[in-house]
């Protein structure tokens, strides 16, 4: 490709290199992830729900729908799946007994513990030193616009 005298043909074919690398990177952690999860005996949704509950504030399902950004009916599928592995148990809301919440249990406070150093695994940035991953750090951080929306650090 020849470059012009701005260097913009340069610029757009450095940044399009970046972002399919980027886009490479972000597959592999997906890949790790899954298969950690999968040893856990979790889908990736299921340890996603799992995840995004709180050990100690029970959550209706339609809540937990929307944080997921998901329909409810997914959502009930997930806490059977969860319920089925002893990591939720449904319970009647104090507050109103027409409804179901969430609550994890022992053994889901476990797992879910797991699914949270899974999802936060940095064996592919174990060759950076640190003044490499501090600059990692800062150059992603600018390019997500000072930080990702609420739920990108949350997974």
């Amino acid at each position: 490709m020849a470059s012009s005298t701005d260097g913009t043909d340069d610029r757009a074919a450095l940044a399009g290199d970046t972002v399919r690398r980027l886009l490479h990177v972000a597959a592999a952690l997906r890949h790790h992830q899954d298969e950690a999860i999968a040893e856990l005996g979790l889908t990736p949704a299921a340890a996603r729900a799992l995840h995004e509950l709180d050990p100690d504030h029970p959550l209706p399902a339609r809540d937990l729908a929307e944080q997921l950004g998901c329909d409810r009916s997914n959502v009930t599928g997930l806490a059977d799946k969860l319920e089925q592995a002893g990591l939720v148990e449904r319970r009647t809301d104090p507050t109103d007994r027409r409804q179901k919440t969430l609550v994890v249990t022992a053994r889901g406070r476990q797992v879910r513990e797991r699914v949270r150093e899974v999802m936060s695994d940095s064996r592919l940035l174990a060759g950076l030193g640190a003044t490499e991953l501090t600059t990692l750090h800062e150059l992603v951080w600018k390019v997500s616009d000072g930080g990702c929306p609420e739920a990108c650090g949350e997974i």
